[in-house]
């Protein structure tokens, strides 16, 4: 049991880890935004790289942050009868979803976003939404590794409640 401890709080950090890179794509989402509005409004001189480094900036950031989110319990719920049931109920619903809705979903998003990465790299594809091309290979591989850690913190997450609907108590207590 200790080697399943151990592996789960290396996945959490992994998260943790993922959630403390993916923050700083906000704070370029707030500088290349207001550098480009300023460029655009007050000056009339707009950017050809801004709106393609928004577009990666906000991916990175909401990747990056899947799994963060997912490790702290703050993606989105509809809770208006889960909030109210045992805890115990709560985990079975939580494992139930995430066999029949969750991995289905990221394990699907991992393999097509994996082909998408792969075939980036391999024709050294541009993104080509505005005059300045930027390589495709790094945004597209940082996207498969956001669903590689969220499947990861989802499967720490399954052992969490499985173990809780079982034995009635956090693994990670012990």
């Amino acid at each position: 049991m200790a080697v399943v401890r151990k592996l789960l709080k290396g996945i959490d950090t992994l998260s943790e880890f993922s959630g403390s890179i993916g923050k700083w794509f906000a704070l370029a989402l707030v500088f290349i935004g207001t550098f480009e509005t300023i460029s655009r409004h007050l000056f009339g001189a707009p950017t050809i790289w801004s709106y393609d480094s928004l577009s990666m900036a906000g991916g990175a950031l909401y990747m990056l942050g899947a799994s963060y989110d997912y490790l702290h319990n703050a993606h989105t719920r509809v809770d208006l009868i889960y909030s109210r049931l045992k805890p115990r109920a709560q985990a079975s619903i939580n494992a139930v979803a995430s066999l029949i809705l969750f991995f289905p979903l990221v394990t699907v998003m991992l393999w097509f976003s994996a082909k998408w990465a792969i075939k980036a790299w391999k024709i050294n594809e541009v993104m080509f939404t505005s005059f300045w091309y930027p390589p495709a290979g790094p945004y597209r591989t940082l996207v498969t590794l956001g669903f590689f850690l969220l499947l990861l913190q989802g499967l720490a997450q399954l052992v969490r409640d499985i173990y809780f609907i079982v034995r009635g108590a956090a693994i990670d207590e012990h």
